[in-house]
């Protein structure tokens, strides 16, 4: 029986998922991103950026995000990046990691220990976890957040919040937040993302990433975006109405969790009704330490919407 290994550990493995079950017009919901993309046009890949246009992005960024000060925004080459940078500049002696989650968390600080979501992580020095929840939808309440940044480091991955300010207006140096440009704008191969914090972190993020930290084009691409109330608007109702949609089509099956663009549900045997769906051309997101866990993105349209229905009524209840 073909291995989950690779499948379990991230989203987006096509390739992978055409040699192992076939060819074909494969449609991936297994990474959360939205499969509306941003339109952009031809972009001048001829120079670097100058200066001005990477403030532009930090301020557009900020003001999509609520924050008074661009200072305290910092574009980086998406967050994973970023994540490993921050484990370089906090530095902490006793981290702690909500489990489940991001895998990125964990690998940025190997030594942490996991915590589950909602539990007290008793003495650690610093605490990552995400919210929205990757792969629940769960949503820490910042009364909470508040509360541990007050004795501990809290790094709060917030890359399924977007278009909400979330925490980004409260950020400081013990309470980081870490924004995603690809999940919202369906351009996660641009590589953008940004560390909101204090200005010591942010500082010192700035120092490690040196003068050209993201692309012209990611720049360029990034400023319109968040300058785009109008597309931002359209983006929110295309991912409700779609949602809803979704949420029918999933109605047989237990609702775990949710966030605006995945689902999570139980099934009995999930890695099973994964490989059903593969056999159909269909990628979703199992995981190795929940086989009876899949998450599930939104589709692009109502062709894709319709094979997913179609495979499903062929799945046994």
């Amino acid at each position: 029986m073909q291995s989950l290994a690779e499948f379990c550990a991230h989203g987006g493995r096509l390739a992978a998922a055409a040699r192992a079950f076939g060819g074909g017009d494969w449609i991936d919901l297994s990474t959360g991103i939205a499969p509306w993309a941003y339109p952009h046009g031809a972009l001048d890949l001829t120079r670097l950026p100058e200066p001005g246009e990477l403030a532009a992005v930090e301020a557009a960024a900020a003001d999509a995000f609520g924050v008074a000060d661009p200072a305290r925004v910092v574009a980086v080459p998406g967050t994973d990046l970023a994540l490993r940078l921050l484990a370089v500049v906090l530095g902490a002696e006793r981290p702690a990691v909500v489990r489940p989650g991001y895998a990125g968390h964990a690998a940025a600080w190997g030594a942490a220990r996991s915590v589950a979501a909602g539990v007290d992580p008793g003495d650690a020095d610093l605490l990552v976890l995400a919210s929205p929840a990757n792969p629940d939808g769960r949503v820490t309440p910042p009364e909470q957040l508040r509360a541990l940044a007050g004795r501990m480091t809290v790094v709060v991955d917030e890359a399924y919040a977007d278009p909400a300010p979330g925490l980004c207006g409260e950020a400081s140096d013990r309470l980081i937040v870490l924004r995603s440009f690809g999940k919202f704008y369906g351009l996660p191969g641009v590589r953008l993302g940004f560390v909101i914090a204090g200005p010591r972190v942010a500082g010192a993020l700035r120092q490690l990433l040196g003068d050209w930290p993201v692309s012209l084009p990611a720049i360029t691409i990034g400023t319109a975006a968040y300058r785009d109330a109008g597309w931002r608007g359209e983006q929110v109702e295309r991912i409700d109405t779609v949602g809803t949609l979704l949420d029918t089509v999933l109605s047989r099956f237990e609702p775990v969790g949710a966030a605006p663009l995945f689902r999570l549900v139980g099934a009995a045997d999930a890695h099973g009704l994964f490989r059903h769906l593969c056999n159909h051309a269909i990628l979703t997101r199992p995981f190795a330490e929940r086989g009876d866990r899949l998450r599930i993105g939104l589709p692009a349209d109502g062709a894709a919407l319709a094979r997913l229905t179609h495979a499903l009524s062929e799945y046994p209840r």
